[in-house]
């Protein structure tokens, strides 16, 4: 592998000074009225040899990277991966780099993402909190702007961009019961710690309260969001009832993989066709329009979620006082009730 050349290399090879050649390369030759052949002659021999910039040396001159930092908790996660792919390119498109890693849900992987991210000198970092306790998170917005995504910490300055999830789920429960009238009513969910899954939790009580079916809190059932868990809540429930539940909301769709993934294995997926099982979902997936029978799904808006992150990356960024944004979502009801 040839060795990277150096500014002053470009220089010594073009017989021009290293000022002149960082000012060439920088597009300010005309600025310094030099001639138009010096700068053709710096920049194809740059071209010829590979030159980059170091982007470093630039942002301490600057004292800005360009570079914003995002962890989310898995990659492979429909509603992250949306939402991560639209705010990559609202940030390439205005001459930012979005430098994504992955927690896997946890607070170690969360906090060694995190670490590498300031190494890079991030001008501001996202993430997805993994726990609930904000020291760890205070010491960090001390030096480096912070945004929090999909969940929040009470307590944390820091703003949040978040779905206005306790509300749908309600509406969606409460018109689900009084369609179908089921006597029992499953909650499937994730880190009782973390608040989306308290938010989502709040509203599948409130639209129970809504129905007028009484609560159980046998119903509800908690672990990770990870589809193993789906499966295995969805299978102790089967278990204690001795027959498939008659109603089932995840709140997740990682979630509801794990329980279709049971169903398929025991060959009970004909209790969808005839209703006998209801199943709805929080998060969306454009496979479920494919399906022979009827799950209903409330849809994040991942682009208005990324629009809104990215509006707040720039108020961050040029120092303006930022709050908190909610973003409505929708309710896909595959079958009218």
């Amino acid at each position: 592998m040839k060795k990277r050349l150096t500014l002053s290399d470009i220089a010594k090879l073009s017989g021009v000074s290293k000022t002149t050649a960082s000012m060439i390369l920088n597009g300010r030759g005309n600025d310094f009225r030099i001639k138009p052949e010096t700068c053709q002659k710096v920049k194809d021999i740059a071209q010829k040899h590979g030159y980059r910039a170091n982007v470093y040396a630039k942002s301490l001159q600057a004292q800005r990277t360009n570079v914003i930092g995002l962890v989310i908790p898995d990659l492979t996660n429909y509603g992250f991966a949306l939402t991560a792919k639209t705010l990559e390119k609202l940030c390439r498109d205005n001459r930012l780099q979005l430098v994504i890693a992955c927690s896997d849900d946890s607070f170690e992987g969360e906090k060694k993402a995190i670490e590498r991210l300031l190494d890079r000198q991030v001008d501001l970092l996202i993430t997805a909190p993994t726990h609930h306790e904000p020291s760890y998170y205070k010491n960090i917005t001390q030096y480096t702007p912070m945004l929090q995504l999909d969940r929040y910490i009470s307590g944390l300055d820091a703003p949040s961009i978040t779905s206005n999830d306790t509300e749908t789920i309600s509406m969606l429960v409460e018109n689900m019961v009084r369609a179908y009238h089921p006597k029992e009513f499953f909650y499937l969910g994730g880190q009782l710690a973390l608040s989306p899954s308290q938010n989502r939790l709040k509203g599948f009580r409130e639209g129970l309260i809504q129905s007028h079916l009484d609560f159980d809190e046998n119903w509800v059932l908690h672990k990770d969001y990870q589809p193993e868990s789906g499966y295995q809540m969805f299978s102790q429930v089967v278990e204690k009832l001795g027959r498939l539940p008659e109603a089932v909301f995840t709140a997740s769709f990682t979630l509801l993989e794990g329980v279709m993934r049971y169903l398929t294995e025991h060959r009970q997926m004909d209790k969808l066709l005839t209703q006998e099982l209801h199943l709805a979902t929080f998060d969306d997936h454009h496979l479920l329009n494919a399906l022979p029978f009827h799950i209903h799904s409330i849809k994040q808006e991942h682009s208005q979620i990324a629009e809104q992150t990215f509006a707040l990356i720039q108020q961050k960024l040029a120092q303006k006082r930022v709050e908190s944004v909610k973003v409505n979502c929708e309710i896909l009801w595959r079958r009218s009730i």
